[in-house]
């Protein structure tokens, strides 16, 4: 995995995860609170998680095949997309589950320094792992705000992380004022709803990271900024003089391939485009590193066969180029 896949970011939460997880469960265990537990199986869905996304990584980096010739980039979109399945029922379910439970037979918490002491431990340990995801995500992110950032990453690992470790930071203060609440008045059953508002605080980022992680499996485009660069590269103004139609499709988050259909005059020599082909496949990799798959279509452009398309975009003459610039 690239370093643009957030290693860093996704072993450091994988630590944090595995130690907050113990120290919860022990903490379940001296005190019988429904929110530890729901937060303890919490953290260990998010350490398998975390470990999904280590494999889906490595696997990543498989060489082609005649049955794969395109490689096994986008298997890192498939185990992103396990993630959101892990946290939705081991995660949210669970928590919904436990908290109705605790909620219909509620029980005075016991010792309830361990609860406490755990959650503000939690706390401060997911908060250093919330730091390092950030870090590593302003690395990629530029002009883009957070929420731009997680729609349009092409890599799934910083995303997933980022919402996972937000999850956690939430559902750790929701789990405190749970038992804050029920050692506070007494009652039970605020435990239960803390645990309940846990599990539907995951149920929710499931289904975000499902959204995601769906459309990256579905095959998206190259992001704006790489499409005009692509486009400029392209057109020589010489050879090629224009654009008829273009696409692009990421066959992994470092892997895109570019097909286009482009102008050319009807005086020139088989030769002259080929060597213009070629030219242009150096400046589209030279514009934009991660192009490594491109194919070329030469057409001599006619604007009256476009127009007689019932849909130009399809027709061989296609639409109206893009100019050179």
């Amino acid at each position: 995995m690239s370093a643009s896949g957030g290693t860093k970011a996704i072993v450091a939460a994988l630590g944090a995860n595995l130690a907050i997880a113990v120290a919860k469960f022990v903490a379940f265990l001296f005190s019988g609170s429904s929110s530890m537990l729901a937060e303890s199986v919490h953290s260990l869905a998010d350490s398998g998680n975390q470990g999904l996304l280590l494999l889906g990584g490595k696997r990543a980096q498989r060489e082609a095949t005649p049955q794969h010739p395109f490689g096994y980039g986008r298997e890192r979109y498939i185990y992103a997309f396990l993630v959101s399945i892990v946290l939705f029922s081991v995660g949210g379910m669970f928590a919904i589950y436990e908290g109705y439970e605790k909620i219909k037979h509620p029980h005075e918490i016991e010792a309830w320094y361990w609860p406490v002491g755990v959650l503000v431990f939690a706390i401060i340990a997911e908060s250093f792992s919330f730091r390092t995801a950030i870090k590593e995500s302003n690395v990629t992110r530029g002009s883009l705000s957070w929420t731009e950032f997680v729609r349009r990453a092409k890599a799934p690992e910083l995303p997933v992380v980022l919402l996972e470790d937000l999850g956690a930071l939430i559902g750790l203060i929701l789990a405190l004022c749970g038992v804050g609440i029920a050692l506070a008045t007494g009652d039970g059953v605020w435990d239960g709803i803390g645990t309940l508002c846990i599990g539907i605080l995951l149920i929710v980022i499931a289904l975000v990271l499902a959204a995601e992680t769906k459309s990256l499996l579905l095959g998206e485009a190259a992001g704006t900024e790489d499409v005009e660069k692509i486009k400029t590269a392209l057109v020589d103004g010489d050879v090629v003089t224009g654009i008829i139609h273009m696409r692009t499709l990421h066959l992994g988050p470092e892997e895109l391939l570019v097909a286009a259909k482009i102008a050319v005059q009807h005086d020139d020599t088989a030769g002259e485009v080929a060597q213009a082909i070629n030219a242009a496949e150096n400046r589209i990799r030279e514009a934009v590193p991660i192009a490594r798959v491109i194919y070329l279509e030469p057409d001599i452009y006619s604007e009256s066969a476009a127009a007689a398309g019932t849909n130009p975009a399809k027709h061989p003459g296609g639409p109206t180029p893009t100019p050179a610039s």
